[in-house]
């Protein structure tokens, strides 16, 4: 197989593909359709490291302490603190209440040391748009724009597109129906204002939302002040809107007020006199809330090897899925896209070398883009 791949979208998603396919010796070609990297959920002002926890362990919360590890790995590599992330704690005050060790993290900070660091294996192109994918004869992938045209091709194609990843593989002859590919479209909206004075809390709060009383980020874009205070972010699901809203700043607030109430009037003080900034923006979440990572479904193969099973009274396991080849998902991150992007990027990176996997088999069956394709086969033939 040439170590050539195509790359479709440069959020944190894409970014850590790109940056774990380049670690290996791979040549890889990004299309973007914004101007630049980290333009979308990426974009987080600042956002939180830290795990998941539940009262007994689920795929989820194992997925996060191990993300949170790996995540935190590439943070003091590539970035120093108070360069896009610092080290902190976070109290839990809802059921998994505690102190626990976290991280502040402005995603594209990492998503830019991702790329830098892929060098010259990484041909990235901006305001280039995907409208469509395709197979050649000699089974390469084709991105391609409006009119059919290719844009680049490569034995390999990787889709990190968040919610736009649904348009894109449900388009096409060949390619996936949406019953396959269950993503939803969430809003998140975070609340954020220049930092004048002390800070109202010692340290970061988390229930519903994470109050962030300070943050100190000397690569804010301009449009930021460098020091701020932030709390956020809604989770409004079917919402593929990016408008700000004072809906959203109210909940925010409402939210804030149980987590600090001085804060939460300083927010109302700040809104009152217009100072009061807004971030919103498109994350992408699966049925079940996991990320899919992995080889996509081969929708066709597939119905024939249903129609075979059902004959012969057979049965199929998730396994044993057919796969289109050089096909894979990187996508639906939901509001976990700091703590699992890199743990999954690793994942589809050493599937494709076939090395060893960095996750537990029942944790890599959990990620499987065809999970949901597996659970239809199981209303019409019986499924291990």
């Amino acid at each position: 197989m040439s170590r050539h791949a195509l790359v479709i979208g440069a959020g944190l998603a894409g970014a850590a593909v790109c940056a774990q396919l380049a670690r290996r010796g791979w040549r890889i070609t990004l299309l973007e359709a914004a101007d630049g990297p980290a333009r979308g959920a990426s974009a987080l002002p600042v956002g939180m490291l830290s795990p998941h926890v539940t009262r007994a362990p689920t795929p989820l919360s194992r997925l996060s302490a191990l993300g949170v590890d790996t995540t935190r790995g590439e943070l003091q590599r590539l970035l120093p603190q108070g360069q896009g992330w610092q080290a902190c704690e976070v109290d839990n005050l809802g059921h998994d209440q505690g102190r626990w060790p976290a991280a502040l993290v402005r995603p594209g900070a990492l998503v830019h040391a991702w790329l830098d660091e892929a060098g010259p294996a990484l041909q990235a192109r901006w305001r280039t748009p995907v409208h469509g994918l395709a197979r050649t004869g000699d089974q390469a992938w084709q991105a391609l724009d409006a009119t059919g045209s290719v844009l680049a091709q490569a034995p390999v194609l990787v889709v990190a597109a968040a919610f736009d990843s649904l348009a894109l593989l449900t388009t096409g002859e060949g390619l996936l129906p949406q019953a396959h590919l269950p993503l939803r479209p969430v809003k998140g909206q975070m609340s954020l204002a220049a930092l004048d004075g002390e800070a109202l809390a010692d340290r970061p709060r988390r229930d519903n939302g994470v109050f962030v009383p300070r943050y100190d980020d000397s690569g804010l874009p301009p449009a930021w002040p460098a020091r701020i205070w932030a709390m956020g972010s809604t989770y409004t699901r079917g919402d593929a809107s990016t408008h700000l809203s004072d809906e959203a700043h109210a909940a925010n607030a409402s939210s804030l007020q149980a987590l600090c109430p001085p804060a939460a009037e300083r927010m109302r003080q700040t809104q009152a006199r217009g100072a009061l900034l807004g971030w919103a923006q498109v994350r992408c979440a699966s049925l079940d809330r996991l990320p899919l990572v992995g080889a996509a479904v081969d929708t066709v193969a597939l119905n024939d090897e249903l129609a075979r099973a059902r004959g012969r009274h057979g049965r199929i396991a998730l396994e044993d899925m057919p796969r289109l080849p050089g096909l894979h998902l990187c996508t639906a991150f939901g509001s976990r896209g700091i703590t699992l992007a890199p743990l999954c990027a690793a994942l589809l990176a050493a599937r494709l070398e076939e090395d060893a996997s960095p996750l537990e088999p029942d944790l890599v069956r959990a990620l499987d883009p065809a999970r949901f394709a597996w659970r239809q086969a199981r209303r019409q033939v019986q499924v291990r």
